[in-house]
């Protein structure tokens, strides 16, 4: 399925096939995909907490409203960001550059972040937000349905995959096989309603 079909067929899914198991080679894929999706500075920020542990699933859906992709979809992940990632070893982020390209991105890296919580956070927002469409359209092109998730306890989440403290969650994202059609879309509004050229008025 070429990029666009992809955007176009993707929908968010809240029945999945509980039987279905993902083979390790489209895994494999989807996380390859995963690993290309931008992030400023290349720090590379996110983590992707896996929910394989069904006791664990059940946990988390009593927590998410009792939705029920939370058990049932192939694979389950807590997006999450790591907010000090731009402060461990960031030369490893830049490790195939050119010294004199080093010399000048490590200090901004540094400059950017240091004693900036907002753009730290921010950042990881943006980065995982990115990480997700990555993920919901490449599993698309592999024949697999997607919901990326906001309504649960983000704190009763943190507590059970054990979040440490300069982390945070962005969404959970449930991955597999749809079993019920999506309804159809509720509706966009017109590109002249979002769209606007150079500046508000």
């Amino acid at each position: 399925m070429n990029v666009l079909d992809a955007v176009h067929a993707r929908r968010s899914i809240k029945r999945f096939d509980p039987q279905h198991e993902m083979p390790a080679a489209d895994e494999k894929q989807l996380f390859s995909a995963a690993l290309c999706s931008p992030t400023a500075f290349n720090i590379q920020n996110w983590r992707f907490v896996m929910l394989q542990d069904r006791g664990l699933r059940n946990a988390v859906r009593a927590v998410a409203w009792d939705q029920p992709q939370v058990a049932d979809a192939s694979l389950v992940i807590a997006l999450c960001a790591d907010l000090n990632a731009w402060e461990r070893e960031p030369r490893r982020y830049w490790k195939n550059a050119a010294k004199p390209v080093q010399e000048m991105i490590l200090p901004a890296i540094d400059q950017y972040y240091r004693d900036k919580p907002a753009v730290q956070r921010d950042e990881a927002m943006r980065s995982c937000g990115i990480l997700a469409q990555t993920l919901m359209l490449a599993a698309k092109s592999l024949g697999y349905d997607s919901c990326p998730m906001d309504g649960f306890d983000f704190d009763a989440v943190a507590k059970l995959i054990n979040l440490p403290d300069d982390h945070v969650i962005t969404m959970l994202l449930a991955i597999g096989k749809a079993t019920d059609a999506p309804w159809p879309r509720g509706g966009q509004i017109p590109l002249s309603e979002v769209m606007v050229f150079n500046r508000f008025e």
